[in-house]
């Protein structure tokens, strides 16, 4: 009796040690995805992906970014790291870096090597450049590096970062179909990884036409098909159906990337990811980070109301929802936590806007360029500009040092310039960006993303509305609404119902998931948590 007594006593233990935490973390990032889209598209999903997260689970319905520029690497490094890219270094996918006068993409590692396809140079990547540790950094540091931590994604800056320093596989598509991955990981792919690449798995979605998922009049929230805003998809006039075997046939494997399939060939990696490597089968924490990168690209060439791209997020929906009940049955209803966020929203069409009697403009950045050029040489006999890139000016310091001209009166010759640009709202000089000013609202904006030792000795600030892109399709960098505000949404172990429209701020999702684990925070944190989903 006593035995028994005692076993019954193990058992309920070992069960309450098994709900301390939950087996399995899913991170989700929808790329370039508006809060809007859940609200704009709300009639036409299922009951079972956006909707069963938003009403069985805890909704922030105003959250956004604080810092500028809000594009896809510096999005996903703020997510993760609890911090913003004036600390993790992040300040761009690819920017000029005025300590090494180099250009430097985001997760560029020239000592590693691809994994899984020999024929492309898409796998020298690593996660080297982010100066600070990740929420699956200090997962692996609490577990004594037991729990697993994997990052998959189409784009190489969505897989790795998210997954940290120190996480045992991140994987990206290459444009040859298959998952790859660098030598920062390990010395060759998983043997399930290279299975995967081998059936070819892309093709079954390659050999689909695109057609709209649901009868033509569902889509009464988007502007008609082929319409003067939307960019033409691998020279395809905008259109529905797209015949994606002759994109394919013209070009190769990478044009799923700009199709909803993007999504599905992500899902069905992720599930073998699941299974191969037995994640959430234990009570020691896995992660999965996944970010489904296709919605940007189709948002950049075709925007934000046309038809595509509200068809991109019906597709989204249903494989959203068969991946919860994926879940549901391989780790266990209640046993996985999920946060789905994005890391960046985007404008509105600029020509759109202007048709409708909206005075913006899109700028071509290499006209900004051009005419910085042309003022410099007609102002000091020289082009003093030694590169502009992301809304940063840097100048040739060795030149105007030989020219005898002082730096600070130079930036403000400049400065007093771009500030009578039409285009223009506000020009920062580096002091008073370090320095900062109350009075000003958007000097926080651009502190926050700033980093000193590698950023411009100018930072310029479009007008709201106006921005540095194409004539169709949309973008993203401001500080502005459009840009900040994306979904924050929280599902499953210990989650509530519920929701709030309480401002919140990206980078409180770091600190909030440790804290629910029970582990350190990233090391450059602020802090601030989400009290709704702790209590």
């Amino acid at each position: 009796m006593k035995k028994t007594f005692l076993l019954i006593v193990s058992l309920i233990a070992t069960a309450n040690f098994a709900q301390d935490k939950p087996k399995l973390v899913v991170g989700i990032v929808v790329d370039q995805m508006k809060m809007e889209y859940l609200n704009r598209f709300s009639n036409d999903f299922s009951e079972n992906g956006f909707k069963r997260l938003m009403n069985d689970g805890y909704a922030f319905l105003n959250t956004h970014y604080t810092y500028m520029p809000t594009y896809t690497a510096p999005g996903h490094a703020s997510i993760y790291t609890g911090t913003t890219p004036a600390v993790h270094g992040i300040v761009g996918n690819e920017w000029f870096n005025k300590a090494t006068g180099t250009e430097v993409y985001c997760t560029d590692d020239a000592t590693v090597s691809t994994l899984g396809d020999d024929s492309v140079k898409e796998g020298k990547m690593s996660p080297r450049n982010l100066q600070s540790s990740t929420i699956t950094d200090e997962l692996k540091l609490s577990t004594n590096f037991k729990g697993k931590v994997i990052g998959i994604s189409i784009k190489d800056r969505g897989a790795i970062l998210p997954a940290g320093h120190f996480a045992d596989w991140a994987f990206w598509y290459s444009k040859t179909g298959s998952f790859i991955s660098s030598t920062y990981y390990g010395e060759k792919l998983p043997e399930w990884a290279t299975k995967f690449n081998a059936e070819k798995n892309y093709m079954k979605y390659v050999n689909k036409n695109w057609d709209l998922l649901k009868p033509k009049e569902t889509y009464n929230e988007s502007l008609t098909d082929n319409n003067p805003y939307e960019g033409k998809l691998y020279k395809k006039a905008p259109f529905m159906p797209y015949n994606l075997k002759d994109m394919y046939d013209a070009n190769d494997a990478g044009i799923l990337r700009s199709t909803p399939f993007g999504n599905n060939l992500l899902v069905d990696f992720a599930k073998k990811a699941i299974e191969s490597e037995n994640l959430g089968q234990d009570n020691i924490t896995d992660f999965l980070a996944l970010s489904f990168s296709s919605t940007d690209y189709i948002g950049h060439v075709l925007g934000p109301r046309s038809i595509e791209l509200q068809d991109t997020y019906l597709r989204l929906d249903e494989t959203i929802a068969d991946f919860l009940t994926y879940l549901d049955k391989k780790v266990g209803k209640g046993n996985y936590l999920v946060f789905l966020t994005a890391d960046h929203a985007g404008a509105e069409n600029v020509t759109y806007m202007k048709d409708n009697k909206y005075k913006v403009d899109n700028i071509n950045y290499k006209n900004i360029e051009k005419e910085l050029k042309i003022f410099s040489e007609a102002t000091y006999v020289d082009n003093l500009l030694l590169d502009y890139s992301n809304f940063n000016v840097f100048f040739d310091k060795t030149k105007i040092k030989s020219k005898g001209l002082n730096l600070q009166d130079v930036k403000q010759v400049f400065k007093d310039y771009l500030l009578k640009q039409d285009y223009i709202k506000r020009v920062y000089t580096e002091e008073e960006i370090i320095f900062g000013s109350r009075s000003d609202y958007y000097i926080d904006f651009i502190a926050k993303g700033y980093d000193p030792t590698q950023n411009g000795e100018l930072i310029m600030l479009f007008k709201p509305g106006y921005v540095e892109y194409y004539s169709t399709g949309t973008t993203h960098g401001s500080p502005y609404s459009y840009d900040t505000h994306v979904p924050l949404l929280f599902y499953g172990w210990n989650i509530k119902k519920g929701s709030t429209n309480a401002k919140k701020e990206i980078t409180q999702i770091a600190p909030t998931i440790t804290q629910m684990l029970k582990i350190t925070m990233p090391n450059s944190s602020n802090g601030n948590v989400l009290l709704e989903v702790l209590e």
